[in-house]
């Protein structure tokens, strides 16, 4: 039990001291944007790059890892939107539901609980994650948003939109340039080392305290229905999916294996929210399920940590 306090409660007090901070008015009401920006543009983009670069085409291409946790968060999503469009709801907002169920927060909590868990290492499984994420999984929720919003006018259209929103992504950018440099065969100079270094080691405790000051925002009054099954859905199901496909189907290695469960366990991200402010949809459902998913992961994910036996 010790074991997972000491794993769990240095993740979590994070998100808490922005909390703290957001509720105390010590960091205002555009903190939580600005230091996502630095974690979108600087602090993730370094990590993700720094990681891709120095590694080897073997150590990442794990097609067990890949198919395990793709078809739990794919899954996920798909059921659910199949689920919300049998109810009648609009295609926007049931992919902003199904996006809400399955997309796992590889970036802002993955990978600082993966290295406190499994050490260094854990770091390729997270970053292959985070890639599924948000090219993968973001681009399809993506692809269905502007489908309802622009039906009869053409899957061209479409595609021109998600190809372009990818493309100016820095998290997608980044671990593609990495790839780049890597194929090229020359080691990272030590000032972009060092710089890659820093950067990168700012990007955990930052995206921690921005999803705290995240959650500090005051949530729409009134009762929301229909959230606490997409929590259920992301909290337990997924998990659930993928550690039968990591454990029992695919037999992965010991690392990538508790890193595939454990990446899938987590709260719901920050993206199914900004997508549904950015489209202007009603978001009080979406955001309850990133509060009340990353308040049920600290049970969860202490479940999981006393259960694996690391």
């Amino acid at each position: 039990m010790s074991s997972v306090i000491n794993v769990v409660l240095p993740v979590f007090a994070l998100i808490l001291l922005g909390y703290l901070c957001r509720r105390s008015g010590r960091m205002g009401p555009t903190g939580a944007s600005e230091l996502n920006r630095f974690v979108v543009w600087l602090g993730l983009p370094a990590l993700l790059f720094s990681v891709v670069a120095t590694s080897t085409w073997e150590q990442l291409w794990q097609p067990g890892f890949i198919a395990a946790f793709a078809i739990g968060c794919l899954g996920v999503f798909a059921f659910t939107l199949a689920y919300r469009l049998l109810q009648k709801q609009p295609l926007v907002d049931a992919s902003l539901d199904a996006l809400g169920a399955s997309y796992a927060n590889t970036g802002y909590v993955g990978i600082p609980l993966c290295m406190l868990v499994l050490g260094d290492e854990a770091l390729q499984p997270a970053m292959v994650a985070s890639i599924i994420v948000v090219c993968v999984l973001f681009a399809i929720a993506l692809a269905c948003v502007e489908t309802g919003l622009h039906a009869g006018q053409g899957l061209l259209r479409t595609l021109g939109k998600v190809s372009g929103a990818l493309v100016r992504n820095p998290l997608v950018i980044a671990p593609m340039l990495g790839a780049l440099w890597a194929a090229g065969g020359v080691q990272l100079p030590v000032p972009l080392a060092t710089l890659l270094k820093l950067l990168g080691a700012a990007a955990a405790p930052c995206a921690l305290v921005s999803l705290g000051l995240f959650l500090a925002q005051p949530q729409p009054a009134g009762r929301v229905q229909g959230v606490w099954p997409l929590v259920g859905l992301k909290l337990v199901v997924q998990p659930l999916i993928t550690w039968y496909l990591a454990f029992q189907v695919f037999e992965l290695p010991t690392l990538w294996a508790y890193s595939a469960l454990l990446l899938s366990a987590l709260p719901t991200g920050t993206g199914p929210y900004m997508l549904a402010e950015f489209y202007g949809r009603e978001g009080s459902r979406v955001s309850r399920v990133v509060l009340y998913s990353t308040l049920g992961s600290l049970l969860t994910l202490s479940l999981i940590l006393l259960l694996l036996p690391v």
